[in-house]
């Protein structure tokens, strides 16, 4: 964002100053469309600046709330002749209209009975914890305060009912989304109902803690533009694209794939029923299931369009070669429900096959325990752990993410998720909110289910089974295993969302249609 800003100021197109006016008018302008009532009549609001440009875009928001009439306070941490220029120049502009910037941050001064706290204290640029401000950050805060509504929550110890952060809440890393600890072991960080940033999101308020601490997130539009050559760290799965790429504009069902989904023995085939049905849903032509002879009767009492294939004979692994040597089946998908050691027994035989795979639950378990297993990956896969299944793959990898912050930038899932991808040689999808997607050459995407995407009851059983599945039924349509996986992800979080509270895994397939309508397919 640095080197677009500085593109965009040494083409002309700009300046530092009018974007941080543009920055200032953007927060307030945020401020009023989330609370309409502050827009009545004049209000009070306490202002917390920053030794750097996102104190000066606080200067430019105290400025525009006093010139509507609004009781403002401001406060500053740091030597105001330390101010970079732009900030200087707003710091100045403050105090020739109003006069004093106070500097103790006194809790006893200006914060009681606010309406408004505007924290710009630190945004992008943040790189040391902040053991000095940790109690200041706390009485903005606490992100443990939360109500059944994340976005509305008791702000502060001082009765300021609304906090709006500028950029970032105050000791959120922008590259990781974690809090960079005090030494002490403090708080280190505020909470904000509203954060307003610019231009583009950061990776800090996707993942991680970052979404709870921001409360809700607008982007605001400051006049940067946008210089060839310089990449944008954000993408996107387009609508348009999704469409282009399910939809069934015509052929038969060979030309749309045969999924092959490995089920458990009975008793045991619920999570391959759910990956198969999500399978067949988002488009595989055919979706066949491979279970014990002893199983077939139990899932031929649940399953109709799926058909069923028993893995007869002394070997199953035998059994699966045979079934294998049919060129027609193109993806397949091991693990939920598998059992451990038939995953193990299996493994070997599929990915010796090389055709497209998905890797899921019991193969997962079954891969960290035998380095051999492991090292058969190839890069036609997908591997699709949750923090644990990580964790047990990439025990060192896990370890220096789930380490405290002490510094930024911060190492971030997105790190930790290449480099997994890189040691594995095939594609991960490391599960969460803030699902990541990364492959082996480095490439990698965030699924975000926060904000206005937040779907919180995909923490349902099974709800991961009908993932895989549809990343195995894209696969079989022909998608790349990182394409394949990017939009299955993006469509399991509509697909909760459209169905909304109340969902179990059974939903997620039966919702998919609607939201291929939605998206006008």
């Amino acid at each position: 964002m640095r080197a677009i800003e500085q593109a965009a100021i040494a083409s002309g197109v700009t300046s530092g100053l009018e974007m941080m006016e543009r920055a200032g008018q953007g927060v307030v302008a945020a401020v009023l469309a989330e609370w309409p009532a502050l827009a009545a009549g004049p209000q009070s609001a306490v202002v917390l600046c920053g030794p750097g440009n996102n104190g000066g875009d606080g200067f430019v928001v105290a400025r525009l709330l006093r010139d509507r009439g609004w009781r403002v306070e401001v406060f500053l941490y740091g030597d105001p002749a330390r101010l970079p220029p732009d900030a200087r120049v707003n710091y100045e502009r403050w105090g020739e209209k109003v006069g004093d910037v106070l500097v103790d941050f006194d809790r006893r001064r200006g914060w009681h009975g606010a309406d408004l706290a505007v924290d710009a204290l630190f945004g992008t640029g943040l790189t040391r914890p902040l053991d000095d401000l940790t109690q200041v950050l706390s009485n903005l805060g606490d992100a443990a305060d939360i109500s059944a509504d994340p976005v509305r929550r008791v702000s502060s110890a001082f009765d300021v009912p609304r906090v709006v952060a500028v950029d970032l809440p105050s000791g959120i890393d922008a590259d990781s989304g974690k809090t960079l600890n005090p030494s002490h072991g403090g708080r280190g960080a505020a909470s904000a109902n509203l954060t307003v940033t610019f231009h583009a999101p950061k990776l800090g308020h996707v993942l991680a803690e970052g979404p709870v601490a921001c409360g809700k997130l607008v982007v605001a539009d400051i006049g940067r533009g946008r210089e060839p050559g310089l990449p944008s760290r954000q993408a996107r799965v387009e609508e348009a694209s999704v469409s282009g790429a399910v939809c069934k504009a015509s052929g038969h069902k060979y030309h749309h794939g045969h999924a092959l989904i490995l089920s458990g023995g009975p008793g045991r085939g619920g999570a391959a029923r759910l990956a198969a049905r999500g399978a067949l849903r988002i488009g595989a032509g055919l979706v066949t299931l491979a279970c014990p002879p002893a199983a077939l009767i139990e899932n031929a009492a649940r399953l109709d369009a799926i058909m069923l294939r028993p893995l007869r004979g002394e070997s199953e692994a035998a059994a699966l070669a045979e079934l294998l040597e049919d060129a027609r089946v193109n993806a397949l998908c091991l693990g939920p429900g598998l059992g451990i050691e038939r995953a193990a027994a299996l493994i070997p035989v599929a990915l010796e096959a090389k055709r497209k795979t998905v890797l899921d639950a019991d193969a997962l378990t079954a891969l960290a325990a035998d380095p051999n297993l492991f090292a058969m990956l190839h890069g036609a896969c997908v591997i699709t752990p949750h923090g644990g299944e990580f964790a047990r793959l990439f025990p060192d990898i896990a370890d220096r993410l789930a380490a405290p912050a002490t510094a930024g930038p911060a190492w971030s899932k997105v790190d930790a998720t290449r480099e997994a991808a890189a040691r594995a040689g095939c594609t991960v999808l490391y599960k969460g909110p803030d699902t990541v997607i990364a492959t082996p050459e480095g490439r990698a995407a965030i699924n975000a289910a926060a904000y206005d995407r937040a779907a919180p009851w995909l923490a349902t059983a099974g709800a991961g089974d009908v993932l895989a599945g549809f990343i195995a039924g894209l696969l079989a349509r022909g998608f790349d295993p990182s394409a394949a996986a990017e939009t299955a992800a993006w469509l399991h979080v509509e697909a909760a969302r459209r169905f909304g509270p109340g969902l179990i895994a059974e939903d997620l397939p039966e919702a998919l249609p609607g939201v291929f309508r939605d998206l006008g397919f």
